[in-house]
């Protein structure tokens, strides 16, 4: 092998194996690789191919120069030693820090300014915690908290500004609160109460000026409502309900 192939591969004095701790043990027992699993090397791949083979050297690089070997190491090292980054000024580390720390700790991340860290803490967070993120800027946040907040809580997104915010928790509130949402501006919200409408709601709704919302609430409504959605016309409505009467009708 030439110099400069050598210098390539990671060997010699131009190389990244001159000076390493790790030279030549860790070459010579495959427990890393130039040019494919190396801790000095400036890429993602081969840092994380180094420290999934020797994670027990992560927590020597929590406190590393380069945003990204402190980031992987922190996918590797005891959950104990990564609350220090929880303040890290790469928003990559932090996220690496919201998927692992231990729940106990997780509160003091639920402000961070980098909004896919804070998915990552909402995601997370003890649902008896939850309700600290219900007034996050960002509806991506606020949806998240929607899939995961105690029913009896549900009600305190029922006006949150953001459309996608209240679709979620119209698939999510109890039949019977249903109501909070059936006058919401957005027919997709509508649309999704009358899906789940307990009969007497789904019959109001028949009258909605969106079709799709009328459509939704057939399968709800009493059959006494069906008979002037023959005439409606839109004809998916009106064979929906003829659908339900003939059902019913051969029941």
């Amino acid at each position: 092998m030439s110099d400069k192939t050598k210098a390539d591969a990671g060997y010699g004095k131009l190389g990244l194996c001159s000076g390493c701790g790790y030279f030549p043990d860790y070459l010579n027992s495959h427990r890393c690789t130039p040019g494919d699993a190396c801790i000095r090397a400036h890429s993602g791949r081969q840092i994380d191919r180094f420290l999934r083979t020797n994670p027990d050297e992560a927590h020597l690089y929590l406190a590393d120069i380069f945003w990204e070997r402190r980031a992987i190491a922190a996918r590797y090292a005891p959950e104990e030693l990564i609350t220090p980054l929880q303040r890290d000024n790469d928003e990559v580390v932090r996220r690496v820090v919201a998927s692992r720390i231990p729940l106990d700790q997780l509160a003091t991340m639920s402000r961070d300014p980098d909004r896919e860290v804070r998915l990552s803490v909402a995601s997370r967070l003890p649902e008896a915690q939850l309700a600290t993120l219900i007034s996050d800027p960002d509806y991506m946040i606020r949806a998240t908290v929607a899939r995961r907040l105690p029913h009896g809580q549900l009600a305190r997104l029922a006006k949150d500004p953001e459309r996608e915010v209240r679709k979620v928790v119209a698939t999510r509130l109890p039949p019977f609160a249903l109501h909070m949402l059936a006058n919401d501006p957005e027919p997709e919200v509508r649309a999704v109460v009358a899906e789940r409408a307990l009969p007497g709601l789904a019959a109001a709704l028949l009258q909605d000026p969106e079709w799709w919302v009328r459509l939704a609430a057939v399968s709800n409504a009493p059959l006494e409502f069906l008979d002037p959605l023959l005439s409606d016309p839109e004809a998916e409505i009106r064979d929906a309900a003829k659908a339900r009467l003939a059902e019913a009708n051969a029941a």
